[in-house]
């Protein structure tokens, strides 16, 4: 019992010194980056704000969400906060500015987190057509995956050509180096990650596994995450001549010996640094490597901040 309780009181200080460690980076370093101040006028159509025209699919910092789709997952106030990592709905999410959506699925189409459900895949996908029908320039990246331990949903990728067809962007290296304007009125990049069923193939309506990488660790020490996303990032080809992909997640996960097991206040302890890991990036020089960030609990500002890296490659200012 000593011993547990011990392990717990180290295990706080070094959350707290981690949290510490990103406190005066901050006041150190700031969060100043090229057009840090540039916001939308109009989050829901924030691509078209930026230029269509102009805008090429490998400039774009996308601003994400992790575990899209857990709004309602679980029982209010009972299972919820163990595995909720949104609380708006994936139309609320577009409707801010999201851009990129991590949904996780099971045999039966019902979303997932772990062990917990929510809703059928079909309140995302109507969710998804909701918001293009009312939008115009708008890009997508959808990515569906079966959730670890779970078993591929039958015949998936017929149900979701079947429900996006008429906007999916088929698989093809050369859409990475297009604008915006060339590849409509198709909106929808799908990347779908089945455990044991085929990847899809080149000019498959549907993305395979390789085109979307990340490398992401188990922790809830922040420090540690957002040094590990700096690190990692730095491995990676400039956006402008990778052919897939690459996502950083501003966030840190619950650790089962730990006594604090909700989502929202374990991942509250990096989601404020969204800026200062972007201030960061440049001052290593690794602002081009940036490209996919995501979060849990998206909020207006991590938008602005995406859109504003965007923004300012397009002026050809970073």
């Amino acid at each position: 019992m000593g011993s547990e309780v011990s392990k717990q009181v180290e295990r706080r200080k070094a959350i707290a010194a981690e949290k510490k460690t990103l406190c005066d980076l901050h006041q150190s370093c700031g969060e100043e980056f090229p057009s840090c101040a540039y916001k939308p006028s109009d989050r829901k159509n924030w691509m078209a704000g930026v230029n269509p025209d102009k805008l090429h699919i490998n400039k774009i910092v996308w601003p994400g969400t992790h575990d899209s789709a857990t709004n309602k997952i679980g029982v209010p106030c009972i299972t919820r906060p163990f595995a909720q990592c949104q609380n708006l709905s994936i139309y609320q999410q577009l409707e801010k500015g999201t851009r990129v959506l991590d949904i996780r699925i099971q045999e039966d189409r019902k979303v997932c987190h772990g062990i917990l459900l929510t809703y059928n895949i079909d309140v995302v996908i109507n969710d998804v057509k909701k918001f293009l029908s009312e939008t115009q320039y708008e890009i997508i990246i959808l990515e569906i995956r079966t959730e670890f331990g779970h078993e591929d949903p039958p015949e998936f990728d017929k149900y979701l050509v079947d429900q996006l067809g008429e906007f999916l962007i088929p698989q093809d290296d050369h859409v990475f180096d297009k604008t915006i304007s060339e590849l409509l009125p198709k909106r929808v990049i799908c990347v779908w990650k089945p455990r044991k069923s085929p990847q899809p193939k080149a000019g498959s309506p549907l993305w395979n596994a390789g085109h979307l990488r990340d490398n992401w660790i188990d922790t809830d020490l922040p420090s540690t995450k957002f040094e590990s996303n700096l690190k990692n990032l730095s491995n990676q080809p400039p956006a402008s001549s990778r052919k897939f992909f690459y996502r950083v997640e501003n966030t840190v996960t619950p650790q089962a010996d730990n006594p604090v097991l909700c989502v929202k206040p374990v991942t509250g302890r990096i989601h404020g640094f969204a800026r200062l890991f972007i201030t960061q990036c440049f001052s290593k020089g690794i602002a081009d490597r940036l490209q996919i960030f995501s979060t849990d609990f998206i909020d207006e500002d991590f938008v602005d901040a995406c859109v504003a890296v965007t923004y300012a490659r397009v002026e050809g200012k970073a």
